[in-house]
């Protein structure tokens, strides 16, 4: 299925780009170019980043982790 009709990126691709270690879309954009150009896909360039971090069994940090404190 292709994600970023830009630049012709499939799911595959940009899971391919996060098992390669990006971690947000900025990161997918440089390997890939998904999300680069007008933007439109990036809603679903994060969700499968967030899908593919709970494959790796990563730990996703909410957007606003950086409000939280630890105490």
């Amino acid at each position: 299925m292709y994600v970023c009709l830009c630049v012709g990126a499939t799911a595959q691709t940009v899971t391919d780009a996060v098992a390669a270690g990006a971690s947000n879309s900025k990161e997918v954009a440089a390997m890939c170019g998904a999300g680069s150009d007008c933007g439109r896909c990036r809603c679903t360039v994060r969700s499968i980043i967030a899908s593919a971090s709970d494959a790796f069994g990563e730990v996703i940090c909410p957007p606003d982790a950086r409000l939280l404190q630890v105490v």
